[in-house]
């Protein structure tokens, strides 16, 4: 790295997730960590386990509110749905993604932070 850069920094996949009990959590998270080995350091990742971690509930709530706003989450409960994909903050996936979907959403997503992706 030339004198005056700063390194890129690493995109942040998140998923909610229930815990290994809940199937549709369990393989959204073996299809993210199937993948993401080939990124290297250029992607960092996250399980959401709300219900274990009072930061992650935390995390998931500002989530849900990101998404809904907060008036919307506390008058209907309206809560990010179980499991979900976040990169870099944004809902990308709500149900478990094909495997070349994934790649082509992480790939956009480094693409965008100036990554080169080949």
């Amino acid at each position: 790295m030339s004198p005056g850069c700063t390194p890129l920094e690493a995109i942040h996949i998140e998923i909610i997730y229930q815990g290994d009990q809940c199937p549709a959590c369990f393989y959204m998270a073996e299809a993210v960590e199937e993948v993401i080995p080939k990124y290297g350091h250029r992607v960092r990742f996250t399980k959401v386990e709300y219900m274990k971690s009072k930061a992650h509930a935390r995390r998931f709530y500002d989530l849900s509110v990101s998404l809904y706003g907060e008036e919307e989450l506390k008058k209907f409960l309206r809560c990010a749905p179980i499991p979900s994909l976040f990169i870099d903050g944004e809902l990308v996936f709500d149900v478990i993604p094909i495997r070349e979907d994934l790649v082509c959403a992480i790939e956009l997503a480094l693409e965008k932070r100036g990554f080169s992706v080949s």
